[in-house]
């Protein structure tokens, strides 16, 4: 059993504003906003862009815009005054408070603001219609994605979800091998960041894992098995947890922010293949099953039957790494930065939608709720 059809934002309001004219008029700022156009081509004026947000995912944002061609960086918001203006004064912006502030000068933003404070930061932005990029995890919980979800469909705007490793080129190359894997490990570890505690390790950083892997098996999750523990705050700074899911597939997912070695890695099972991705080195590599079970099962075979020594077997040789192609200089921000702009100058669903990281939440909860049982 798969996923229901996932629903989108409506796109009707901004085909509407369109098709009366090139551009309308925004009410709540009382500045005149030229449309970016919902057709396959798009205007050669450059795409207003803000920033939400002045920590380090948002100052990240922001140098990306300002080096992207076709993106004007317009302004960046924080409620913190020094924050927003070292960062408007680094990429030659204006600086505002609030995000209302952004409402009428741009046609999108990346909102990488905190994530308990999520929904008041998009909500006006959303109201006017204007395209987002939200980081991950797209609220704190399912509640309050489900109402982003409202919102956006309420003011037609985009949203994509910054679901980065998306777009991390060594598991693009695992993607496209098209697996229909049966277990999947995924181990995330790290020093302790001295930020983002605001919210547990599941919801930080497993969800990188947990998005990967729900996108790979296609399938709802089922039974949820987790341990974890709190040690510098309130919320748990490692997990470990065992999920099931339709179908009989089944993941492992590892994480700590507590470790004194940096390790991110995903590993995949499938009936074809066996693939190893190292996400921090960018690289990824493939065990095809055909032959090397056939060649592992011969020489299991020999030595069974007193005909061979084991010692005269070189496992590596029988069942070889094959290096996937991957770009390792590409850099996963501007191309998740480009995946949005695409979307919002022909208004088309994003890479990452307001389901797929709603479904992401929804796991992530189930995960840390069984480890705060156990």
């Amino acid at each position: 059993m798969g996923y229901p059809p996932a629903t989108r934002p409506s796109l009707r309001p901004a085909v509407e504003r369109v098709h009366r004219g090139q551009a309308w008029a925004t009410a709540a700022s009382g500045r005149r906003v030229t449309s970016i156009g919902v057709s396959q081509t798009m205007p050669c004026e450059s795409l207003r862009v803000g920033v939400v947000g002045c920590g380090r995912m948002g100052r990240l944002h922001a140098r990306t815009w300002a080096a992207m061609p076709g993106v004007r960086l317009v302004g960046v918001c924080d409620p913190i005054e020094t924050a927003r203006a070292q960062v408007a004064a680094q990429f030659g912006c204006e600086a505002f408070e609030r995000p209302e502030a952004l409402v009428g000068r741009v046609d999108a933003v990346s909102v990488a603001s905190t994530t308990s404070r999520r929904v008041e930061a998009v909500g006006p932005l959303l109201a006017a219609g204007v395209a987002c990029l939200i980081e991950k995890p797209l609220a704190a919980t399912v509640e309050e994605c489900r109402r982003i979800g409202e919102m956006a469909r309420s003011g037609g705007a985009v949203v994509q979800v910054g679901h980065i490793e998306r777009f991390n080129s060594a598991v693009m190359a695992a993607m496209a091998l098209g697996l229909s894997p049966r277990f999947v490990e995924a181990v995330r570890l790290s020093p302790l960041p001295f930020r983002s505690l605001d919210v547990g390790v599941v919801m930080d950083v497993m969800i990188h894992d947990i998005d990967i892997v729900l996108s790979l098996v296609g399938v709802p999750a089922g039974r949820v098995d987790a341990i974890g523990a709190a040690v510098v705050g309130d919320s748990e700074d490692l997990c470990s947890a065992r999920v099931e899911f339709e179908g009989g597939a089944a993941a492992m997912f590892n994480a700590s922010r507590l470790s004194h070695r940096v390790e991110r890695r995903l590993r995949i099972y499938a009936p074809d293949a066996f693939v190893t991705v190292d996400y921090h080195k960018r690289t990824a590599q493939v065990v095809r099953r055909s032959p090397a079970v056939e060649a592992l099962r011969a020489a299991v075979a020999e030595v069974r039957a007193g005909r061979a020594d084991p010692s005269s077997f070189d496992f590596a040789r029988l069942a070889p790494l094959e290096d996937l192609p991957v770009d390792g200089s590409a850099d996963a921000l501007r191309l998740q930065a480009e995946s949005f702009t695409r979307a919002v100058r022909r208004q088309t669903p994003p890479a990452v939608g307001i389901d797929d990281a709603t479904r992401a939440v929804e796991l992530a909860t189930r995960i840390s709720a069984a480890a705060r049982k156990r």
